[in-house]
């Protein structure tokens, strides 16, 4: 039986950047529109089954209600069980369950930190990111049905994988040897003391940052690298830049609609698997991809490592493109 996960984070695109920058806001009812468009999709092309995360919103209810209600549900819809703490833990709880439950894709709706959690649990089953956070470098935004069809599609075990999924590089962050968490896109050295309400936005207390990889054309802390030069996933290396000082100042997009003067020094190459390592001068945190969440205090050691230890990435369109050369559109 083909079944995909859906991880669909109530809490992403509603943190406080929204009042310090332009981000649009997509709510709980277009995430359960959304999610309808993915069933839909993938259950026309053969999945069977679909586990969704369990929510305070209770958008899996309402998705499997209003499609029931409507007489379009062929798939058998199953809420995963457990307790909600409406925090992020159920975001991994969810990822855990999934890659124990052995489904064959995971669709997670949500920005960055939120794909940055599911990275944390999933290690063999495929990932689709669909944006809906606010730094979105990560995930793209892809209408739902496509994205059902995808699913499916890496589902059927009728296509080949390796054309269509690459293993994510991350950066694994240690503190003084000991493995303390990762960072899918971005990890930002700050002077702030306090993790507060998590999302990071003031660039003023920004030290060090380190990518996996960058684009000019992405928003988040990310741009910052890739104002400078891109990074691709393919690409075995990730990138750094210390900033404050320095000759080289250039704007770089922060947060939708927020694009900010930059000064710092010129970009360094990090090669995969080798580690930037930092001596703590000041007590701080680490910001993982946009939101605060380690930290650390004088005289720690740090250390930053690029590997390839992340999730199965699905590429949507290359999926369907190789899915189109096996007939996979062909009706029955």
């Amino acid at each position: 039986m083909s079944s995909i996960g859906i991880i669909a984070n109530p809490a992403s695109g509603k943190d406080i950047r929204r009042l310090v920058s332009h981000a649009t806001v997509i709510d709980n009812n277009e995430k359960v529109n959304i999610v309808e468009r993915i069933i839909l999709g993938a259950q026309k092309f053969g999945v069977e089954k679909v586990f969704i995360m369990p929510d305070s919103s209770m958008m899996g209810y309402k998705v499997q209600d209003k499609l029931q209600l409507s007489g379009e549900l062929s798939a058998d819809i199953e809420i995963l069980n457990f307790y909600i703490k409406d925090a992020p833990s159920d975001t991994e709880v969810a990822a855990e369950m999934l890659e124990s439950l052995g489904v064959d894709c995971v669709v997670v709706l949500g920005g960055d930190g939120t794909h940055r959690l599911v990275a944390k649990k999933l290690k063999t089953v495929p990932l689709i990111g669909v944006s809906t956070g606010t730094n979105n470098a990560y995930p793209e935004m892809i209408e739902g049905t496509v994205v059902g069809m995808a699913a499916a599609a890496v589902a059927s075990g009728k296509i080949d994988l390796s054309h269509s999924c690459d293993r994510d590089k991350i950066i694994e962050i240690y503190i003084n040897n000991n493995f303390v968490d990762i960072a899918l896109m971005d990890a930002v050295i700050s002077d702030e003391i306090f993790i507060g309400a998590k999302a990071i936005w003031d660039i003023e207390h920004f030290k060090q940052l380190i990518v996996s990889k960058c684009h000019p054309a992405s928003i988040g802390f990310s741009s910052i690298v890739g104002a400078n030069c891109r990074i691709d996933s393919t690409d075995d290396f990730g990138g750094l830049l210390k900033i404050g000082g320095g000759s080289n100042h250039f704007y770089a997009p922060i947060s939708a609609g927020t694009i900010i003067k930059i000064e710092a020094e010129n970009p360094e190459i990090i090669k995969l698997n080798s580690s930037v390592c930092w001596k703590s001068d000041f007590s701080g945190i680490v910001a993982v991809d946009g939101e605060r969440e380690i930290r650390f205090f004088e005289g720690d050691q740090l250390e930053f490592k690029i590997t390839r230890n992340g999730p199965w990435h699905v590429d949507v369109k290359k999926t369907l493109e190789t899915a189109l050369k096996s007939g996979f559109f062909i009706a029955k």
